[in-house]
């Protein structure tokens, strides 16, 4: 007896999966665990990125050294295959949060029922949908100011160290990016814990060590970046 093969066209397999995605993304599930991974990326970004920042305070040599290797890496075309990551992860990220925020808004309990809610909510939650937008703001501004040097009065393209210093000997400017880290830290605590317990690191036996880590991650990133510019305005750094 003859046996049959039974073929499903390329397409159809294609499109088959192209379902099972949009119903994956589409489900609040999905779309939670897609901001857990986006989160995982950027927040490993955000501690490196802070480690190399750190190296202001070895000097002028050791900074640019460090900013030349980065653009140096993978003969120039790393560091590009690295923000199109990060841009990626970005704006899924974004494209999550808003349809969760939406989705939440839709379906809001009104009465006690939202001020019961309200009071069970941290604080960091309740500031992460405003924190976002913030964020997302000052990254540009950031790019702008440290990146492109568009915004930057005294920028020097390849100087990092000069760059930073001469940008933050200006009060403002050094306001900015202290508040935007404050915002980042209550935005890296709850994102964090948020993030864990998406990825199924959630129970009651290790959630006080998963607030701990989410703290100590946000504390560290936040004070360690908020040093630099208070250091260049007190002279520690020039």
């Amino acid at each position: 007896m003859e046996s049959s093969v039974i073929s499903v066209p390329v397409g159809a397999a294609a499109a088959k999966r192209a379902g099972y995605l949009r119903a994956y993304y589409g489900s609040t599930v999905g779309k939670k665990q897609v901001m857990a991974v986006t989160g995982v990326i950027m927040v490993l970004f955000v501690i490196g990125h802070m480690i190399g920042n750190l190296q202001v305070y070895l000097g002028a040599e050791s900074l640019n050294h460090y900013a030349e290797l980065l653009r140096a890496l993978g003969h120039g075309g790393l560091i590009w295959v690295v923000r199109g990551l990060l841009l990626a992860a970005v704006v899924l990220h974004i494209w999550s949060a808003t349809a969760l925020t939406l989705g939440s808004w839709a379906a809001r309990p009104i009465g006690y029922r939202h001020r019961q809610r309200w009071i069970e909510s941290t604080y960091a939650s309740r500031t992460m949908r405003w924190g976002g937008p913030i964020l997302l703001l000052f990254i540009i501004y950031h790019l702008l100011h440290f990146t492109t040097g568009t915004l930057h009065g005294d920028f020097v393209t390849g100087d990092v160290y000069h760059n930073v210093v001469a940008g933050f000997s200006i009060w403002w400017v050094s306001a900015i990016y202290i508040f935007a880290q404050l915002v980042l830290g209550l935005h890296l605590y709850h994102g964090a814990w948020s993030m864990l317990q998406t990825l199924g690191l959630s129970h009651a036996s290790y959630d006080r060590l998963r607030a701990g880590l989410a703290i100590f991650v946000a504390f560290v990133v936040a004070a360690a970046n908020i040093s630099i510019p208070l250091a260049v305005l007190t002279g520690v750094v020039s």
